[in-house]
């Protein structure tokens, strides 16, 4: 369960006009996207190559007649499979549990802050697989702390910032890097909350195991509940 009072700020948020994408996408330009085990559209498709990937999105998205896809808070995913980075050769600690929403959209999209904050950290998670450039911003709202992680961004988007930086809700503090940085991925936004992030600086779990999963549940809840796409 939520802690009570994280919870009631995350039904407090949800009335607010919350962002972190450019106002240019309008919400029919928006569309889900399944990425699970369970789409058997997947079934022919190489997840494991990185450019095979894109052109099922781009066709899903031209097909939807749409410019971004978005979803995957808690989809089980076998793209994971085609990196140990996510221990996929034991079933039993295999990470596949994805614990964001993904925004599928073209490299160079800026991103935006959801909330006022501060740059708690940053770093280039490097691991194949990973989240490439990554921007972890701590906000606090009602007395009550918590964060957001932004994955997948270009090079140039941690190359000229500081810790404790301070940034506006909707400030544009990034952009979506390609593949060629991004941890071999088609280019899109991995966005989650994090309640108590612990030790962890500029890098925290994306992806769980099912053992582990009712910890992040509760520690990384759904950030539709402030994107509300």
């Amino acid at each position: 369960m939520l802690d009570i009072s994280f919870s009631k700020l995350l039904n407090y948020l949800r009335d607010r006009d919350i962002r972190v994408l450019p106002l240019e996408f309008r919400s029919a330009d928006y569309i889900a996207l399944d990425l699970s085990e369970t789409n058997l559209e997947l079934q022919s498709v190489d997840s494991s190559s990185s450019q095979r990937l894109s052109i099922f999105i781009n066709a899903y998205l031209k097909q939807n007649k749409a410019k971004v896809a978005f979803g995957g808070y808690l989809e089980v995913r076998t793209l994971y499979k085609r990196s140990a980075y996510f221990n996929s050769e034991n079933q039993n600690t295999a990470r596949n549990i994805h614990l964001g929403v993904d925004l599928w959209c073209d490299a160079g999209t800026p991103i935006l802050a959801a909330l006022d904050g501060h740059i708690h950290s940053f770093q280039n998670n490097t691991n194949f697989g990973d989240y490439g450039p990554t921007i972890i911003l701590k906000h606090e709202v009602s007395n009550v702390e918590f964060y957001t992680l932004y994955g997948h961004l270009s090079l140039e988007s941690i190359s000229n910032i500081k810790v404790g930086q301070g940034v506006k809700q909707g400030q544009e503090i990034a952009c979506l890097g390609t593949s060629a940085v991004n941890g071999d991925y088609p280019p899109h936004l991995h966005f989650q909350i994090i309640k108590d992030i612990a030790t962890y600086s500029g890098d925290y779990p994306g992806v769980c195991n099912v053992s582990d999963l009712a910890f992040y549940t509760a520690n990384c809840p759904n950030p539709n509940l402030l994107l509300k796409i």
